[in-house]
């Protein structure tokens, strides 16, 4: 049977696909853009027949999943939590954190099969019920060798593809072709059901793109004296990377190289520019290595067919071991809070959850593995909170209920607007003493303080 007979084959309206779900089952989502959104939809038209479906996703990103809508129906549980998600957990209804290593996402999929209920609500009690796993993510459209691209998040998509039980592919004619790498496509042959997705739900997450303050400048520019010819670059999402990005464009750096989880509109500036050419790479040369991307139409343009950008998937750009093959390895990730055992929470705020581990340990790791490399964290050194005051970033120790995402021993450096401060190999009352000299001066003597009633300070700042 040739792809394009198989294609009319497999080709069925959402409500037909969703039918395969029964009560019990596990439904897998597409990551970030890829989540599908005729499916859900369909899916929540059956929700007064469903019961116990346990639905996995990361990051989601506009549209709201209808099946938020029906708790006694759906279990919905986020990977990583975005900004929609919080919203969701805190108005709608529950929403579940799961936590992981990211870059060993495809090993749960590959290798944790042995019980099909071990990711459902019957994981821990007997039952006559027989679970089944379902992939639901979108892709490109077919190309003339049977074969779907996954876009611009590749993660674990083939690996879930891979184990799942049932595959049902969402076609969108917006989603660019991402390039690999590895593991970028599908062959329509691991394929059960074929949705075309309706024009008018076509549209990728346009992220408006924030505009750094002048702390964010800041920040970047105390990074900038780090960075220098030949260095591979990670970057995160937010404001301070892309003041990263274009002090990047601007400067007079040489030979770049790319290789992150995450591929932002940095990474334009940075290669349009010339100064991210990836010559200097020792693997994947002349290629800037991701495996997912988050931002505005110009980046998702850019990716469109761009053999500048190798998609691959996560157990590979994520694996320490593979990111600290690159020598010069450049790691800058964001955190909430520090405290001055410098500890790092990038995830958590008053006990709740509010974003992810992502692969943030992951390029800590690697970065620290890697010849020359270096990780930095960065945060601004307060905030404002609900009542208008003025907080510090910088702690005395994690609150109750906080999440360390980073151990103290695995932190390179931290950056804030105030400067940087290396913790590698240092002693707690040194680690104390250099995190306090990089916080807000208004909470230096308050911090002082607490140093000292931790034992952790030995005033030699002050002499």
């Amino acid at each position: 049977m040739s792809e394009k007979d198989a294609y009319q084959r497999k080709r069925v309206s959402a409500d037909a696909a969703v039918g395969c779900v029964e009560s019990g089952d596990v439904v897998d989502y597409g990551f970030f853009n890829g989540k599908p959104v005729a499916c859900d939809q369909a899916l929540a038209r059956r929700a007064e027949e469903l019961r116990d479906v346990c639905i996995y996703s990361a990051v989601n990103l506009p549209p709201v999943p209808a099946v938020t809508n029906f708790p006694e129906s759906f279990i919905y549980i986020d990977w990583h939590w975005s900004k929609l998600t919080r919203i969701l957990h805190q108005e709608v209804n529950p929403i579940y954190y799961c936590p992981i290593q990211y870059h060993r996402g495809p090993f749960y999929y590959r290798h944790l099969t042995d019980s099909r209920k071990y990711r459902t609500v019957d994981h821990n009690r007997e039952t006559d019920r027989q679970h089944k796993w379902i992939s639901i993510c979108q892709a490109t459209p077919m190309d003339e060798h049977g074969f779907f691209n996954l876009g611009p998040q590749n993660s674990s998509a083939s690996a879930c593809i891979e184990a799942a039980d049932v595959v049902i592919i969402e076609v969108n004619r917006k989603q660019p072709v991402a390039l690999g790498g590895s593991e970028e496509s599908v062959h329509i042959s691991r394929v059960d059901y074929i949705v075309e997705q309706a024009p008018e739900d076509q549209d990728l997450y346009d992220a408006p793109l924030a505009e750094p303050s002048e702390t964010d400048r800041q920040i970047a520019a105390n990074l900038m004296p780090f960075i220098h010819d030949g260095a591979c670059i990670q970057l995160g999402i937010g404001a301070m990377p892309n003041a990263v990005g274009r002090m990047i464009a601007d400067s007079d750096l040489k030979n770049l190289g790319g290789h992150t989880e995450m591929l932002v509109d940095a990474y334009v500036d940075m290669i349009e520019s010339g100064r991210m050419t990836g010559a200097c790479k020792n693997i994947d040369r002349y290629r800037c290595v991701y495996t997912f991307a988050i931002g505005t139409k110009r980046l998702y343009d850019f990716i469109d067919n761009n053999p500048a950008l190798a998609s691959c998937n996560v157990d590979y750009t994520n694996d320490p071991r593979v990111i600290s093959q690159n020598d010069n390895m450049v790691s800058i990730n964001n955190a909430v809070q520090v405290d001055l055992f410098s500890q790092v929470n990038a995830e958590s705020s008053g006990g709740k959850q509010i974003s992810g581990n992502g692969g943030m340990w992951d390029f800590v790791l690697g970065a620290s593995w890697s010849k020359n490399g270096r990780s930095f964290i960065c945060l601004a050194s307060t905030y404002t909170d609900a009542g208008g005051n003025l907080q510090s970033r910088i702690i005395p120790a994690l609150a109750q209920g906080s999440i360390t995402t980073i151990p103290r021993q695995m932190v390179d450096t931290i950056v804030t607007e105030y400067g940087s401060a290396r913790m590698t190999a240092c002693p707690t009352w040194m680690r104390a003493e250099k995190l306090i000299s990089i916080a807000h001066p208004d909470f230096r003597e308050e911090l002082i303080q607490e140093a000292e009633k931790w034992g952790i300070w030995r005033q030699s700042n002050k002499k």
